[in-house]
Order: structure tokens, then C-alpha cells, then sequence
């Protein structure tokens, strides 16, 4: 890394695990691994398609990606992240 902007992208991730972890993991006690990876799979659902968000004008982020690309022009290129 080159060190520009690094420092923005951890506290979007720190945001996110800190949602999970107060959200999700400190609230369930589960028995075993697959029962934890079943709770996380849920609760991120639940973040992307349901949980509203003062980014988005409290829309979902699955919402407010879909709309998004609906207000493309047909014959834009969408750009692809690796």
C-alpha cells in the first residue's frame, strides 16, 4: 500500500465490525461454529437489505445500489471492481 487514504478505509471497516460485534456477536451465544457463521450470515443480510442507513437517506445499501443502476443510461458502461 502506498499509504493514501489507507486510514479512510479502516474506519469504514472498523465501523462495520464494531456494527457486527455489538449488533450481533456480544448478543448470541452460540454452540458451535456453524451456528456463528449462520447468526453472521443473517445479521449481514439483514445490514445490506434491511437495517436503514443516513448515508443512503435511510435506505438500505442493497436499495440504494439497485437504484443507482437503474438511473444509468442503457448504453453507459457500469465499471467492474475487482
Amino acid at each position: 500500500m502506498d499509504g493514501n487514504g489507507r486510514f479512510l478505509d479502516n474506519i469504514f471497516l472498523e465501523r462495520l465490525w464494531r456494527s457486527l460485534k455489538y449488533e450481533c456477536a456480544y448478543l448470541h451465544v452460540w454452540e458451535t461454529g456453524s451456528e456463528a457463521r449462520a447468526g453472521i450470515r443473517k445479521w449481514f443480510e439483514f445490514y445490506n437489505r434491511k437495517r436503514p442507513h443516513s448515508a443512503f437517506g435511510g435506505k438500505p445499501p442493497a436499495v440504494a445500489h439497485w437504484q443507482r443502476n437503474e438511473q444509468q443510461k442503457p448504453d453507459q458502461q457500469m465499471q467492474k471492481v475487482a
